[in-house]
Protein backbone atom coordinates (compact mmCIF):
# COMPACT_ATOMS: atom_id res chain seq x y z
CA UNK A 1 0.00 0.00 0.00
CA UNK A 2 1.46 3.25 -1.28
CA UNK A 3 1.47 6.80 1.13
CA UNK A 4 -0.97 8.20 -0.32
CA UNK A 5 -3.55 4.98 0.04
CA UNK A 6 -2.44 5.05 4.17
CA UNK A 7 -2.71 8.84 4.09
CA UNK A 8 -6.62 7.76 2.41
CA UNK A 9 -7.33 4.82 4.84
CA UNK A 10 -5.91 7.34 8.32
CA UNK A 11 -8.72 9.91 7.16
CA UNK A 12 -11.27 7.49 6.63
CA UNK A 13 -10.58 5.76 9.79
CA UNK A 14 -10.81 9.17 11.44
CA UNK A 15 -14.23 10.24 10.04
CA UNK A 16 -15.58 7.09 11.16
CA UNK A 17 -14.18 7.71 14.71
CA UNK A 18 -15.65 11.15 14.57
CA UNK A 19 -19.02 9.78 13.20
CA UNK A 20 -19.85 7.08 16.08
CA UNK A 21 -18.62 9.54 18.71
CA UNK A 22 -21.54 11.53 17.42
CA UNK A 23 -24.13 9.16 17.26
CA UNK A 24 -23.21 8.01 20.71
CA UNK A 25 -23.60 11.68 22.08
CA UNK A 26 -27.14 12.09 20.27
CA UNK A 27 -28.15 8.88 21.88
CA UNK A 28 -26.90 10.18 25.68
CA UNK A 29 -28.59 13.63 25.01
CA UNK A 30 -31.86 11.65 24.08
CA UNK A 31 -31.60 9.50 27.23
CA UNK A 32 -30.55 12.62 29.05
CA UNK A 33 -34.19 14.04 28.51
CA UNK A 34 -35.84 10.39 29.36
CA UNK A 35 -33.97 10.35 32.47
CA UNK A 36 -34.83 14.00 33.56
CA UNK A 37 -38.64 13.27 32.89
CA UNK A 38 -38.14 9.99 35.33
CA UNK A 39 -36.66 11.88 37.76
CA UNK A 40 -39.95 14.47 37.92
CA UNK A 41 -42.03 11.52 38.01
CA UNK A 42 -42.39 11.64 41.57
CA UNK A 43 -43.10 15.51 41.97
CA UNK A 44 -45.70 15.07 38.78
CA UNK A 45 -47.71 12.84 41.38
CA UNK A 46 -47.36 14.75 44.17
CA UNK A 47 -48.83 17.56 42.12
CA UNK A 48 -51.71 16.04 40.90
CA UNK A 49 -52.60 14.46 44.61
CA UNK A 50 -52.88 17.46 46.16
CA UNK A 51 -55.41 18.49 43.28
CA UNK A 52 -56.94 15.40 43.53
CA UNK A 53 -57.66 16.14 47.37
CA UNK A 54 -59.04 19.15 46.72
CA UNK A 55 -61.50 17.96 44.45
CA UNK A 56 -60.45 19.52 41.51
CA UNK A 57 -60.21 17.13 39.02
CA UNK A 58 -60.31 19.67 36.13
CA UNK A 59 -56.72 20.75 37.32
CA UNK A 60 -55.68 17.02 37.77
CA UNK A 61 -57.26 16.35 33.94
CA UNK A 62 -55.04 19.22 32.15
CA UNK A 63 -52.07 18.28 34.83
CA UNK A 64 -52.27 14.83 32.62
CA UNK A 65 -52.66 16.23 29.36
CA UNK A 66 -49.50 18.78 29.86
CA UNK A 67 -47.75 15.49 30.80
CA UNK A 68 -48.80 13.28 27.82
CA UNK A 69 -47.75 16.28 25.48
CA UNK A 70 -44.11 16.63 27.16
CA UNK A 71 -44.19 12.57 27.52
CA UNK A 72 -44.39 12.59 23.57
CA UNK A 73 -41.38 14.85 23.15
CA UNK A 74 -39.04 11.96 24.83
CA UNK A 75 -40.74 8.80 23.43
CA UNK A 76 -38.95 6.67 21.28
CA UNK A 77 -40.13 7.76 17.97
CA UNK A 78 -39.21 4.65 15.78
CA UNK A 79 -39.69 0.85 17.12
CA UNK A 80 -37.73 -0.92 14.47
CA UNK A 81 -37.33 -4.13 15.94
CA UNK A 82 -33.21 -3.74 16.30
CA UNK A 83 -31.76 -2.09 19.20
CA UNK A 84 -28.81 -0.27 17.37
CA UNK A 85 -30.91 1.06 14.32
CA UNK A 86 -33.34 2.30 17.09
CA UNK A 87 -30.79 3.88 18.49
CA UNK A 88 -29.32 5.63 15.39
CA UNK A 89 -32.95 6.24 14.19
CA UNK A 90 -33.90 8.13 17.33
CA UNK A 91 -30.76 10.41 17.73
CA UNK A 92 -30.62 11.53 14.04
CA UNK A 93 -34.61 12.04 14.00
CA UNK A 94 -34.02 14.24 17.11
CA UNK A 95 -31.49 16.23 15.49
CA UNK A 96 -33.49 16.67 12.36
CA UNK A 97 -36.25 17.71 14.65
CA UNK A 98 -34.04 20.49 16.20
CA UNK A 99 -33.20 21.95 13.40
CA UNK A 100 -36.89 21.70 12.02
CA UNK A 101 -36.76 19.23 9.53
CA UNK A 102 -39.81 16.96 9.82
CA UNK A 103 -39.16 13.39 8.81
CA UNK A 104 -41.24 10.43 7.77
CA UNK A 105 -40.25 6.97 8.61
CA UNK A 106 -41.77 3.82 7.96
CA UNK A 107 -39.11 1.02 9.44
CA UNK A 108 -39.40 -2.68 10.09
CA UNK A 109 -36.15 -4.19 11.26
CA UNK A 110 -35.54 -8.06 12.14
CA UNK A 111 -33.51 -8.36 15.48
CA UNK A 112 -30.46 -10.05 14.05
CA UNK A 113 -28.80 -8.60 11.13
CA UNK A 114 -25.63 -9.95 9.39
CA UNK A 115 -24.72 -6.72 8.49
CA UNK A 116 -22.47 -5.12 12.32
CA UNK A 117 -23.73 -2.57 14.36
CA UNK A 118 -20.60 -0.13 12.81
CA UNK A 119 -21.70 -0.69 9.62
CA UNK A 120 -25.19 0.22 10.29
CA UNK A 121 -24.00 2.95 11.89
CA UNK A 122 -22.15 4.34 9.18
CA UNK A 123 -24.45 4.26 6.52
CA UNK A 124 -27.83 5.47 8.35
CA UNK A 125 -25.68 8.44 10.09
CA UNK A 126 -24.45 9.52 6.44
CA UNK A 127 -27.85 9.03 4.59
CA UNK A 128 -29.42 10.88 7.50
CA UNK A 129 -26.46 13.96 7.62
CA UNK A 130 -26.72 14.24 4.13
CA UNK A 131 -30.47 14.67 3.53
CA UNK A 132 -30.45 16.73 7.08
CA UNK A 133 -27.74 19.24 5.30
CA UNK A 134 -29.53 19.37 1.83
CA UNK A 135 -33.42 20.37 3.95
CA UNK A 136 -31.34 23.44 5.59
CA UNK A 137 -30.78 24.89 2.57
CA UNK A 138 -34.40 25.17 1.88
CA UNK A 139 -37.29 27.50 3.36
CA UNK A 140 -39.02 25.48 6.70
CA UNK A 141 -42.05 24.29 5.10
CA UNK A 142 -39.99 22.73 1.70
CA UNK A 143 -38.03 20.34 4.33
CA UNK A 144 -39.11 16.78 4.29
CA UNK A 145 -37.18 13.51 4.40
CA UNK A 146 -38.84 10.19 3.67
CA UNK A 147 -37.05 6.71 4.89
CA UNK A 148 -38.22 3.48 4.40
CA UNK A 149 -36.68 -0.01 5.42
CA UNK A 150 -37.45 -3.51 5.64
CA UNK A 151 -36.27 -6.72 4.33
CA UNK A 152 -36.70 -7.88 0.57
CA UNK A 153 -36.81 -11.41 0.71
CA UNK A 154 -33.27 -12.08 2.35
CA UNK A 155 -31.65 -8.36 1.59
CA UNK A 156 -32.08 -5.33 3.79
CA UNK A 157 -33.19 -2.64 1.83
CA UNK A 158 -32.94 1.10 2.91
CA UNK A 159 -34.41 4.59 1.09
CA UNK A 160 -33.76 7.86 1.80
CA UNK A 161 -35.30 10.63 0.23
CA UNK A 162 -34.97 14.31 1.00
CA UNK A 163 -35.68 17.67 -1.21
CA UNK A 164 -33.24 19.63 -2.67
CA UNK A 165 -32.76 23.19 -3.60
CA UNK A 166 -31.80 22.33 -7.34
CA UNK A 167 -34.18 20.74 -9.78
CA UNK A 168 -30.99 18.46 -10.22
CA UNK A 169 -27.98 17.82 -8.83
CA UNK A 170 -25.01 17.16 -10.87
CA UNK A 171 -21.82 14.57 -10.84
CA UNK A 172 -18.89 15.02 -10.90
CA UNK A 173 -16.34 11.76 -11.71
CA UNK A 174 -19.50 9.80 -11.46
CA UNK A 175 -20.76 10.86 -8.05
CA UNK A 176 -22.48 13.24 -6.30
CA UNK A 177 -20.82 15.74 -4.46
CA UNK A 178 -21.21 17.10 -1.01
CA UNK A 179 -21.25 20.09 0.00
CA UNK A 180 -19.96 19.83 3.27
CA UNK A 181 -16.42 20.71 2.26
CA UNK A 182 -13.14 19.34 2.26
CA UNK A 183 -12.84 15.94 4.47
CA UNK A 184 -16.62 15.36 4.56
CA UNK A 185 -16.99 13.38 1.23
CA UNK A 186 -14.78 10.44 3.43
CA UNK A 187 -18.26 9.84 4.88
CA UNK A 188 -19.56 8.94 1.13
CA UNK A 189 -16.20 6.47 0.32
CA UNK A 190 -16.50 4.85 3.37
CA UNK A 191 -20.35 4.20 3.18
CA UNK A 192 -19.64 2.75 -0.57
CA UNK A 193 -17.15 1.26 0.35
CA UNK A 194 -18.97 -1.13 3.22
CA UNK A 195 -22.19 -1.71 0.60
CA UNK A 196 -18.94 -2.71 -1.51
CA UNK A 197 -17.65 -5.44 0.91
CA UNK A 198 -21.06 -6.12 1.92
CA UNK A 199 -21.94 -7.56 -1.68
CA UNK A 200 -24.35 -4.84 -1.42
CA UNK A 201 -26.22 -2.46 -3.94
CA UNK A 202 -26.67 1.52 -4.20
CA UNK A 203 -28.15 3.58 -6.43
CA UNK A 204 -28.53 7.80 -6.11
CA UNK A 205 -30.96 9.69 -8.04
CA UNK A 206 -31.45 13.32 -8.46
CA UNK A 207 -34.54 14.27 -10.10
CA UNK A 208 -37.62 17.44 -9.91
CA UNK A 209 -35.80 18.50 -6.89
CA UNK A 210 -35.71 15.33 -4.70
CA UNK A 211 -32.48 13.31 -4.12
CA UNK A 212 -33.44 9.48 -3.23
CA UNK A 213 -30.06 6.63 -1.98
CA UNK A 214 -31.72 3.38 -2.28
CA UNK A 215 -29.27 0.56 -1.02
CA UNK A 216 -29.88 -3.37 -0.75
CA UNK A 217 -27.37 -5.33 1.55
CA UNK A 218 -27.91 -9.08 1.58
CA UNK A 219 -28.53 -10.59 5.13
CA UNK A 220 -28.48 -14.59 3.95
Amino acid sequence: MNLFSKQIDKRIAAYQRELIETHYAEVENMYKQIRGWRHDYRNHIQVMKAYAAIGDMAAVKKYLDELETDLATVDTVIKTGNPMADAILNSKISLAKSKNVPVKADVFIPLALKTSELDLCVIIGNLFDNAIEASLALPEDKRLIRIYMDMKNTQLYISFTNFTASRKQKKQNGRFQTTKGEGHGFGLIRMDTIIERLDGYINRNSEDGAFTTEILIPQK
